[in-house]
């Protein structure tokens, strides 16, 4: 289960904040047991892009294998 300050990836774009399937974001709400969950999505020096509330099926834990990848943000 997700739990909050867990590093997830999107599953899905959002594309009203300009994120795309892949960018990670940091989970600062679960919401009814993990029905819900607002995720914060930030550049890599630190600035907030966007804080989204989603549902479960949009984001996934990030696992040991995965690594980053930078990307410009409009």
């Amino acid at each position: 289960m997700i739990k909050d300050l867990e590093v997830v990836a999107l599953t899905r774009p959002v594309p009203e904040y300009g994120l795309v399937a892949g960018d990670v974001g940091t989970v600062v709400m679960v919401y009814d047991g993990g029905k819900g969950f607002t995720v914060e999505f930030m550049t890599v020096k630190g600035k907030t892009i966007a804080i989204v509330t989603l549902e479960s099926d949009a984001i996934r834990p990030v696992e040991d294998r995965e690594i980053a990848n930078a990307r410009q943000v409009a």
